[in-house]
């Protein structure tokens, strides 16, 4: 805590006094921010603003000076805020007026803004505004009840938090051997630490030591997308360096604590890094990171366990055949290294064979490859012995499941995903009855870790032992059935999605595709769009073994049901990926079907992405491939995709043009749900070209279709152009209530985006300000611009822009 500074004290005061008489001054607006900033930390700053105007007791100027000191003395970031503000503003201090002394005496209730000025007696009751809401992360890995021993190394971990300085970044790396526990008591300490960081916890996986053939370390693009995401962001860029400008614009306020689990260098991490002192970035690896010690971090060695915590944990699954057999137990710990992950592992080898001794555990290990060449095999081969013989204890069944979890493309796994590669080795009706019992033995084995309801996540160590052993062990033919079945699964479950969320996409004829395998039961918009998110790395991981594997159709087709991914969630990065893959695979198929879906679609995540030029060229070859076909429905998706290129380029007459040749082809063929948001298209280029009456025209003929489709989340989006629209034309009463409507819509259900609540809240500020209420504009503008501040700088550049012009 810093030391109380009386002249900085009076130099507020003096700042604070000048500006009262100003409020559309740099100095009142930059107060305005400051207060915003303090106000994050102790609520009752945020009720002494605004001001009283001239002529008011100036003891409310000295409660808030004194009151943003107070909260500078401990919280970093408001300290650099009243610095950079008394550089910007400063005053002389003579301009202070003289404190005054305030008594309230009896009971009584405030309500609304209220300010605290020195001696205050009575009952008194402060009611504050109810905070926005905002995503607050906790996505820590769960606690284990089998966590032992560690008390010195947590009261290290606890050392290091505290004694480093506070205006730096703080970065606090766990290095140790494969198997230490790193990850463990990473989550350990933060869950300890969790009030410290009141605005989320993050963690990613960084995949440093993915099984052979993966495809490596997570690249750190890919864990800016999901943070991002996590933190609300509508869009993410699609550049790493824009990916990670806007990480640390997001996060330059938060107090935000971030375990970053299983890097590979210190150049996959540095993007991650948080930027701001009031956060702090834990680190796991195998590897020192002397990059990032060079750069601040501190570093924590984490050995083994004490052998006596080590005896503890061996003793949850041996009972009493561990203090009988106490000379054994200690060959098994030492030969395991006293790693956690080694040790639990026998733990479990013991509580599977209740009859069996300690003394034979001891022997399996030592017969392994050795804890000799285990350290000169970078540590591995000593936990490596452990899981080939936990491995070799287990049931057939359960070894079969164990062998094809390796092989997926993904870490997250489910009941129906098990059960359909379950049900490749042995066909039959109970295949859910024996993926369960499998199951069941690997969560036994500690091979398999329960993560929320029926879904299921490995350790990275032992899914590198599952890939090796499945590959060793299973025949070629058997691995692509699992794979394939694995794809099936993916299918399926997406087209679940995809009907879900958005019915009208479905590609007609090939439905067969999609029935091989039962899919997750999904339960509606929200649940589908969640696992989608949660699974999209896994469905990427099948497109890519698709595309590798040859399986052409199958790439394509699973590319074009992921749709519903791709609209709501805008991975960019994957968005082009996936379509550039599928975009080959429906040529080398020869589905001219399949060519002319993965043309369009990708050609808008090309234009998400920022790149027009080849967003248009796609646009062009889906179109002529469309005339040539004689598809009308493609050819009108080709010409409003270059209609919207042309908009987003204010080309407005050659919008026009195209979003009407659409119109006319859609109209022709039926096609209702695609002229409406051609109609749509067509509204926002009135709007665009200061025709809102023509805009509104369209707009509602657009939403008045859409709802009778059923498709709310387009009608939704409709319905806010057209109250924004309508407020245009002066209609402020019916504007107003459709922009009302709209945002409710956008707060909850299946219609949540906070990007557009954002631009309703916008919205409404405008309507407030063409009709002079000038309050009601500032309290839309400021919760427009408190929404934008975590998800786009550009956005909030602007709401701050038309705050500073009221």
């Amino acid at each position: 805590m810093r030391t109380p500074d009386p002249e900085k004290v009076e130099a507020l005061l003096a700042a604070v006094a000048a500006c009262a008489d100003s409020p559309r001054s740099a100095a009142w607006q930059g107060l305005a921010d400051l207060v915003g900033i303090a106000g994050r930390v102790d609520a009752r700053l945020a009720r002494l603003w605004p001001l009283p105007g001239s002529g008011a007791d100036p003891a409310a100027w000295s409660q808030l000076a004194h009151g943003l000191h107070g909260v500078a003395l401990y919280d970093t970031a408001t300290d650099r805020a009243v610095n950079l503000y008394l550089r910007c503003h400063v005053v002389p201090t003579s301009s202070a007026a003289p404190a005054t002394v305030n008594v309230i005496g009896g009971d009584a209730v405030l309500h609304g803004p209220s300010v605290q000025s020195r001696d205050i007696h009575g009952g008194i009751h402060f009611h504050p505004a109810a905070p926005a809401s905002r995503p607050r992360p906790r996505q820590l890995p769960p606690l284990t009840a089998r966590f032992v021993g560690r008390e010195h190394e947590l009261r290290r971990l606890d050392e290091l938090y505290t004694r480093h300085p506070t205006p730096v970044p703080q970065i606090l790396v766990i290095s140790g051997l494969a198997g230490a526990g790193k990850t463990t008591l990473a989550a350990r300490w933060l869950h300890k630490h969790a009030s410290s960081f009141p605005d989320g916890l993050l963690y990613a996986d960084l995949g440093g030591h993915s099984p052979a053939g993966a495809s490596g370390p997570v690249p750190p693009a890919t864990v800016l997308e999901a943070f991002l995401i996590a933190l609300g962001a509508p869009s993410v860029p699609a550049d790493l360096a824009q990916r990670t400008a806007l990480w640390r614009s997001l996060t330059s306020e938060l107090k935000l604590g971030v375990l970053l689990d299983d890097a590979v260098s210190s150049a996959q991490v540095r993007p991650l890094l948080l930027s701001t002192a009031s956060g702090l970035t834990v680190v796991t690896s195998r590897s020192v990171l002397t990059g990032l010690y060079v750069e601040g971090a501190d570093i924590f060695r984490l050995e083994g366990l004490a052998t006596e915590s080590a005896m503890e944990l061996l003793t949850m699954g041996g009972g009493a055949r561990v203090s009988r057999e106490r000379a054994a137990a200690q060959d098994v710990i030492r030969l395991c290294g006293r790693l956690p992950l080694a040790v639990g592992l026998a733990s479990a080898q013991l509580a599977l064979r209740p009859h069996g001794s300690v003394s034979a555990l001891a022997r399996s290990l030592a017969e392994g490859a050795g804890p000799v060449d285990a350290l000169f095999l970078d540590g591995e081969a000593v936990i490596r012995t452990a899981m080939d013989m936990s491995y070799g204890l287990l049931p057939p069944e359960a070894a079969g499941l164990y062998r094809r979890v390796g092989l997926l493309p993904t870490d997250r796994y489910d009941h129906f995903m098990l059960s359909a590669i379950t049900d490749d080795l042995r066909p039959s009706r109970d295949s859910a009855l024996r993926a369960d019992a499998a199951v069941h033995t690997l969560l036994e084995a500690n091979l398999l870790e329960e993560t929320g309801p029926d879904t299921y996540g490995v350790h990275a160590l032992v899914r590198s032992h599952a890939h090796r052993t499945g590959k060793e062990r299973e025949s070629p033919e058997q691995r692509e059935r699992v794979l394939r079945r694995f794809v099936d699964w993916c299918l399926a479950t997406a087209a679940v999605a995809e009907n879900i969320l958005v019915p009208s996409h479905r590609l007609p004829g090939h439905d067969d595709l999609l029935e091989m395998v039962p899919p997750t039961p999904l339960g509606g918009p929200e649940e589908a769009l969640a696992w989608l998110d949660t699974n999209r790395n896994a469905l990427m991981g099948a497109v890519r073994h698709c595309a590798s594997a040859g399986w052409h159709t199958l790439c394509w087709r699973l590319t074009d049901v992921m749709w519903p991914l791709f609209l709501r969630l805008r991975p960019s990065g994957m968005w082009i990926e996936a379509h550039r893959l599928g975009l080959d695979a429906a040529r080398q198929s020869r589905s001219r079907e399949g060519t002319g879906r993965m043309l369009t679609s990708g050609a808008i995540g090309l234009r998400d992405a920022g790149e027009y030029t080849e967003a248009a060229q796609w646009y062009r070859q889906a179109l002529a491939m469309a005339r040539h076909d004689g598809d009308t429905r493609q050819q009108a998706q080709a010409i409003n995709g270059l209609g919207h290129l042309d908009l987003l380029a204010r080309r407005l007459d050659d919008a026009r043009e195209h979003f009407e040749q659409a119109l006319l082809l859609r109209e022709s063929i039926g096609y209702r749900r695609g002229a409406a948001l051609s109609r749509r298209r067509l509204g926002e280029t009135a709007l665009a070209g200061d025709d809102p009456t023509g805009a509104a025209r369209h707009l509602r003929q657009a939403h008045d279709e859409l709802e009778s489709l059923g498709d709310m989340y387009e009608a939704t989006r409709v319905l806010a152009l057209l109250g924004h629209a309508l407020v245009r034309t002066q209609d402020h009463e019916g504007g107003i209530q459709r922009l009302r409507e709209a945002l409710a819509d956008f707060r909850t259900g299946g219609s949540r985006s906070e990007h557009w609540e954002g631009r309703c809240l916008e919205w409404l500020g405008m309507a407030a300000e063409a009709q002079d209420d000038l309050a009601t504009a500032r309290r839309y503008y400021s919760a427009a611009r408190d929404l934008f501040c975590r998800l786009s700088p550009t956005d909030t550049q602007r709401l701050g822009d038309s705050l500073r012009d009221l």
